[in-house]
């Protein structure tokens, strides 16, 4: 990268931060490519990248050597990976070290485009359920791509503005919240942040964030966890924040098992003379972006709430099916004990049935963009897959499967047809490395490609 020009105000507070010589490193390191990162998805892959160098606080995360294009891998179409940057993969290490509850409910209330969402459904598995939300219409279209790609169909995807969720106090194990900020630490990524940064926009930013968080404090419920991060440096939108949460809500600090090479540094607040942690990442002391993070907890005494049990499930567009039909569907597709089912315009959709309780308690407060599996419709009792079911982890044992190689892949994943030979008529699961990219339907002379129109690539 060519020499950057910093905001003179910004210089200032990095200096004040970081001393003379320090900032030199620091604007060195700027100066530098950023280093590109992915984490696999484990729930689809074992795939383990040649060469290619651990991110150290998340062991699905690994460094490239280079930045491949990512939109001519049809392993990235299939949800086997996410790109992400390695700072924000830390949230691995916080979940472990707080020994987070695997079966829990959880919110990332500000979701897009989905990494930390695809975190944390990953942790999730089959054990838990995610709230993924994001209040910009046209970012919760992004996450809710993101989310059915990865796959897991553990989550709800909504579009809502924090105060929507005010019934749900005390309801959820744990809530993230990656605020909107100033974008001081994707300055090298982002050079439109570098521009539009001021020390007016860094009030403005935390200002903003006080007003989520005013609200976000009582999302959480006894014993449960808070997680506030930023991609900024200034306390303002950090350190000044831990202060404002502990002052509208109680809570008890939480301390984060660190490894001294990591190069993370560890702040502290003193409030009322209680120490609480925050942990901030420099890109010249490490390999990654900057960052900010801290965790709460709320004592065990806070409001606990349950989601009341409802005798009849109602919503506008959003209906149960009944026990027959579902025994039937379970029957046809070959999916797991643990299934429930729902209906939405005519398509039927997978929920973890553990959960349907929480998932229709939800629906009563929530605008939903998305949720578990959409599987698809049955039409003259045939059924005809969605391509969510595809790239979905649930199984699809009772469909026909072709190995694409990578020319075939790419021209799938433009829409375009692909002969098939020596395969009987109907529908084919294709995939590519054995992983599914989706569904063709096998007309004897010729095949429909039944890829997704909006999310076809047109890079040759």
């Amino acid at each position: 990268m060519s020499e950057i020009n910093l905001p003179l105000a910004f210089e200032t507070q990095m200096k004040s931060y970081l001393g003379e010589n320090e900032f030199r490193e620091f604007v060195e390191a700027l100066e530098k490519e950023p280093r590109v990162s992915i984490r696999l998805n484990r729930h689809k892959t074992n795939f383990q990248p040649e060469n290619c160098k651990h991110v150290p606080w998340n062991e699905d995360g690994y460094f490239l050597e280079e930045r491949p294009s990512f939109t001519l891998d049809p392993l990235f179409h299939a949800g086997c990976y996410y790109v992400q940057e390695a700072s924000s993969m830390f949230i691995q290490q916080i979940l472990k070290s707080i020994e987070a509850p695997q079966d829990g409910i959880y919110l990332d209330l500000a979701a897009a485009p989905g990494g930390k969402s695809t975190l944390l459904s990953s942790y999730l598995g089959n054990n838990g359920f995610l709230v993924a939300n994001e209040v910009i219409k046209s970012r919760a279209g992004i996450l809710k791509e993101n989310i059915i790609k990865w796959g897991i169909g553990n989550t709800l995807v909504t579009q809502n503005d924090p105060e929507h969720f005010g019934d749900l106090a005390g309801f959820f194990d744990l809530v993230l919240v990656d605020a909107p900020c100033s974008g001081e630490g994707m300055f090298r990524k982002d050079p439109d942040a570098m521009s539009e940064w001021s020390p007016d926009h860094v009030a403005l930013c935390a200002a903003r964030q006080e007003r989520i968080m005013d609200q976000a404090g009582s999302f959480v419920k006894g014993g449960g966890y808070l997680i506030y991060s930023t991609c900024t440096f200034n306390q303002k939108e950090n350190e000044e924040m831990i202060r404002f949460i502990v002052s509208e809500y109680e809570y008890e600090p939480v301390k984060i098992t660190l490894d001294g090479t990591w190069g993370i540094v560890e702040s502290q607040v003193d409030i009322d003379g209680i120490s609480f942690f925050g942990y901030r990442f420099f890109p010249h002391r490490l390999e990654g972006e900057g960052f900010f993070i801290t965790v709460f907890k709320r004592p065990e005494n806070a409001l606990v709430h349950e989601p009341k049990r409802t005798k009849d499930f109602k919503h506008p567009y959003i209906k149960p099916v009944g026990k027959q039909e579902a025994e039937k569907l379970m029957v046809q597709i070959g999916l797991p004990e643990y299934s429930g089912f729902y209906s939405l315009q005519d398509s039927y959709f997978w929920v973890n049935k553990d959960f349907q309780q929480h998932f229709e308690y939800l629906c009563r407060f929530l605008n939903i963009r998305y949720f578990g599996v959409e599987l698809g419709k049955i039409n003259k009792q045939q059924f005809i897959p969605n391509h969510e079911f595809a790239v979905s982890i649930l199984p699809k044992s009772g469909f026909l499967t072709y190995d694409l190689d990578l020319k075939e892949a790419l021209d799938y994943l433009r829409k375009e047809d692909i002969p098939l030979k020596d395969l009987p008529e109907g529908w084919v699961l294709v995939t590519f490395k054995n992983m599914p990219l989706g569904w063709l339907k096998n007309l004897g002379n010729r095949t429909n490609n039944y890829y997704p129109k909006d999310w076809r690539i047109r890079m040759k």
